[in-house]
């Protein structure tokens, strides 16, 4: 762990905890241009963690302090992400896969975060994921199965025999915790891009299988 301290940040409001993990990419060069900007003031951006290519984790705001890097968005019954989170950047141009130390180091730091607050695994998320239609990161590329076989994030099992298609998907979506506000075709597109990369059209049958497993096993929101 590096300290490199951002003096973009200020207090959690209303003496909020953290109860989500937003994972971003950085879309930059490398990790060393987005080190700076993550630092630089009038860039009024932060986060509380980078993660390098080659596995550096830089400690840049300290985890009881508000970071600057999910603006406006929503999940669950969360409508400020910035103060109810812990915000981590992975050094990634969104275009590339991502570097297996980085992985490695990020399920290192993962699990320490989500064992430091009591999180469950669920509390894990994407950028897209509170921000649909605003932002993509981090990206198809992510290896979500990968985190949720670690017992850092979710992915979804749904029964073998899906429902029709042409079903709402809103209310399951909405109770696993796309709450944002955005038209239903931006909901769909950011939940496919984190759950079923690739798909496209309307919601089909197995979209709706994804939803409804994901509403019945991690739900928490009416």
């Amino acid at each position: 762990m590096i300290s490199h301290p951002s003096p973009n940040a200020g207090e959690r409001r209303a003496g909020v905890r953290p109860s989500l993990v937003v994972l971003h990419y950085t879309a930059m060069r490398c990790a060393e241009d987005a080190l700076a900007r993550l630092c630089a003031p009038e860039f009024e951006v932060s986060a509380h963690y980078l993660i390098a290519e080659d596995g550096r984790v830089f400690a840049m705001v300290d985890e009881d302090r508000r970071a600057w890097h999910a603006g406006a968005g929503a999940w669950g019954a969360v409508t400020d992400v910035n103060s109810a989170s812990i915000g981590i950047e992975l050094a990634n141009p969104g275009d590339a896969p991502f570097a297996a130390a980085l992985m490695d180091a990020l399920e290192a730091l993962l699990a320490e975060i989500l064992g430091r607050h009591r999180l469950p695994p669920e509390a894990v998320i994407a950028h897209s994921d509170c921000a649909p239609g605003r932002k993509i990161d981090p990206g198809r590329r992510f290896d979500w199965r990968r985190l949720a076989r670690a017992g850092l994030s979710v992915w979804p099992e749904p029964e073998a025999a899906p429902e029709p298609p042409g079903g709402d998907l809103a209310p399951d979506l909405r109770r696993f915790g796309y709450t944002a506000e955005a038209p239903p075709d931006v909901i769909l597109a950011a939940f496919r891009l984190r759950f079923r990369s690739g798909a496209s059209g309307p919601p089909d049958a197995t979209d709706a299988a994804i939803a409804r497993c994901l509403a019945g096993r991690w739900g928490a929101t009416a």
